[in-house]
């Protein structure tokens, strides 16, 4: 399919006089997002597409360092690349003009790259296909190519600047704005959300906060919001079992509730809510989430006698009995 595709669009530059586009890379036309949290300093990334995986290929970030998107005719070589320059002191438009100076297909490219003190810098080609723009401020830069219409970037810059909360959250208010303005005149696939720490821990996996991905869905950003709300819940119910190593059984019991709350069909949640009113001696406070939990799926009722013998869960015998009857 993306052969078809691709020979298709040399069918249409050669229609029109134009020179061939870079041949063999990716035809990930797009909007995004680079940004940094200016209080928490978090640095982020948000992409969405009509085409497979797009998270794999254009949002590129590293704690203390960055962001960088890259997409169009993707050069993604761009994103390690940007962030190495970045590391090597330039600055983003240093940086952006160093990448683009190297590369032949540049009136192709579309890329953004944000330092982790929330200078950016962004360059749209002249033979990006329409409409397409970008728009780079403090803290932020939007870019998109392929749309259905010449707003998009600016709608979403103002839901960024506008929406309260999080990055993460911000990042996302900033994709639906783009997709209510219309967004990919072909549709939608996939979309991707990255995070990472505003300085690095020298440990990527810790560095790394949010890296969520849908790959192929008919709502793709839909989709990465409900995953970032499954994220958020299960950030608490991790707190909660931080408290209880801690004997801060009031603490894991507000986590495992406020992860509840935001989820409250996941058995998951619940099972391991009712686990910890158990070892915190609330035993009768427990028994109808159990039942619950079993009526819905018995595995969980399965899995009780399971726990016992890694201190996981404390019942005495009556009560592991009780379980076993409900």
């Amino acid at each position: 399919m993306k052969k078809i595709v691709f020979v298709g669009m040399l069918l249409w530059i050669s229609q029109w006089g134009m020179a061939q586009p870079p041949i063999g890379e990716p035809l990930v036309h797009t909007y995004s997002i680079v940004a940094v949290d200016s209080v928490t300093g978090e640095i982020g990334a948000a992409v969405q597409s009509h085409w497979f995986s797009v998270g794999s290929l254009v949002i590129w970030a590293e704690a203390g360092v960055g962001a960088v998107a890259t997409q169009s005719f993707v050069n993604v070589s761009f994103g390690p690349r940007g962030l190495e320059l970045l590391k090597q002191g330039k600055s983003p438009q240093e940086a952006l003009d160093q990448l683009l100076a190297e590369d032949e297909g540049r009136d192709y490219r579309q890329v953004a790259i944000i330092d982790a003190q929330g200078n950016s810098a962004a360059f749209t080609g002249r033979k990006c296909i329409a409409e397409a723009g970008h728009l780079t401020g403090r803290w932020f830069s939007v870019q998109a190519n392929l749309m259905l219409k010449a707003t998009v970037w600016e709608a979403m810059a103002r839901a960024f600047k506008n929406t309260r909360g999080p990055l993460a959250e911000r990042l996302v208010a900033a994709l639906e704005a783009a997709e209510a303005e219309g967004g990919d005149i072909r549709g939608k696939q996939s979309a991707a959300l990255l995070v990472v720490r505003a300085k690095s821990t020298g440990k990527v996996w810790e560095d790394r906060l949010i890296d969520l991905r849908v790959e192929d869905h008919p709502n793709p950003v839909q989709e990465l919001k409900r995953l970032l709300k499954v994220y958020r819940a299960y950030e608490h119910m991790n707190a909660g079992d931080v408290a209880m190593e801690k004997g801060d059984v009031a603490g894991a019991l507000a986590e495992y509730g406020a992860a509840e709350k935001l989820l409250p069909e996941n058995l998951e949640i619940q099972f391991w809510h009712a686990v910890a009113l158990v070892n915190a001696g609330r035993f009768q406070q427990a028994l109808p989430i159990f039942s619950r939990i079993f009526q819905k799926d018995r595995n969980w009722q399965i899995l009780i006698p399971r726990l016992i013998p890694n201190g996981l869960l404390k019942v005495t015998e009556e009560q592991l009995e009780t379980l076993k009857g409900l």
